[in-house]
């Protein structure tokens, strides 16, 4: 299971003056927010009415992606950040409210592979058919709906315009969430592989794509689990990845150019590369263990290589000087060690750079040419 908390979007959907909405809202977080503390889950709130979306005016098909509105772009942006939605809707006249529909059919790649349960309320059916009303439309959206809902009839659940306490809504209300959670963490691979900045990976069914500071967990993870490894070949614990604070590794995601490669949204392996001068510096280069000798480390490293400036004139990295597998991988592909000396207890290697060390990613294979 990823390690990446998970961010949940609850949609109040009704725009009317005075509806209950806002209530059901209220009641929906105050009842769940224990049990999102518990799991990491990041609740957001998003009125579609604070939203100010105008009925679709976008020219291009949602599939495209082209948005050349404001309005649509800040709302793929909520979209796309989020991991799961909980929409609180009533009914009107059988269905979903207008608002819930126009607000999904801006979208198209930002909601698929991912979970949305509903909270409905209404008098007779409890906002069941307007339940069953969006989930005939989420799905051609590739949302998941949940089975786990929560319905309120108005009249036996409120007083005054208030909902009226009630035990058993509440433990629904968590159940939902639960539910939202596994299948949301469930379904992280898929909406992984949909990005799209990804591309082939080396090892089928793999891919590769530019990690940014939310992959900071797992990029913690592996850092720690890889440096290990170092810190008893070289006999010392003074490796900045086995210490570096979350804060640091997000500073740092955010400003080199690092490639991650993943399989079923585990991050296997990575590297990081900057530019230094008319260096082209390459660093933190790491591949789980139990997937070493697959050729993973290989494709990284032609693949920080290949991103180079063209008038970078050399690549530059270092690694531990008791490290004689990493030195002799390195060697293998062409780096030579300088006299000039590296950070204490590291050794410095060096390769010139040509230009068919900076061809572009052959990403139909899957390999760097």
């Amino acid at each position: 299971m990823s390690t990446k908390p998970v961010r949940v979007l609850t949609l109040l959907c009704s725009t009317r003056p005075g509806a209950l909405g806002r209530e059901v809202g209220r009641w929906l977080h105050e009842a769940i927010a224990p049990r999102a503390a518990q799991l990491g889950v990041e609740l957001v709130p998003v009125a579609l009415g604070d939203l100010n979306l105008p009925f679709l005016d976008e020219e291009e098909h949602p599939s495209s992606g082209v948005y050349r509105h404001e309005h649509t772009r800040e709302w793929s942006a909520i979209v796309d950040a989020a991991d799961g939605f909980i929409a609180v809707t009533p009914e009107y006249n059988y269905g979903m409210p207008a608002t819930l529909k126009n607000a999904l059919d801006y979208l198209g790649r930002e909601w698929a592979w991912k979970p949305i349960g509903f909270v409905s309320y209404g008098n007779t059916s409890a906002g069941t058919r307007s339940v069953q009303h969006a989930k005939q439309v989420v799905t051609t959206l590739r949302l998941v709906p949940l089975g786990a809902t929560v319905a309120i009839r108005i009249g036996d659940a409120t007083e005054n315009g208030r909902l009226l306490s009630d035990a058993a809504r509440d433990r629904a209300g968590a159940g939902l969430l639960d539910e939202l959670v596994r299948v949301a963490q469930a379904l992280r691979p898929l909406r992984e592989r949909a990005r799209a900045d990804s591309r082939p990976g080396p090892l089928p069914g793999s891919y590769a794509r530019r990690l940014t500071p939310g992959d900071e967990p797992q990029v913690t993870v592996l850092q720690r689990c890889c440096w290990t490894e170092e810190a008893i070949v070289n006999d010392t614990l003074a490796i900045p990845a086995l210490h570096e604070p979350a804060e640091e590794v997000r500073d740092w995601l955010a400003t080199w150019h690092t490639t991650g490669v993943w399989l079923d949204g585990r991050l296997l392996g990575m590297v990081r590369a900057r530019r230094d001068g008319t260096d082209w510096l390459v660093g933190r280069l790491a591949v789980v263990p139990d997937l070493r000798g697959r050729g993973l480390g290989r494709w990284l490293l032609r693949a920080a290589e290949a991103a180079a400036d063209s008038d970078c004139r050399r690549v530059l990295l270092f690694t531990g000087a008791k490290s004689l597998r990493n030195i002799d991988f390195y060697q293998s592909e062409g780096y030579r060690s300088t006299p000039l000396a590296g950070p204490a207890g590291t050794t410095r290697l060096t390769k010139d750079l040509s230009p068919m060390d900076t061809s572009p990613m052959d990403t139909e294979a899957g390999s760097p040419r």
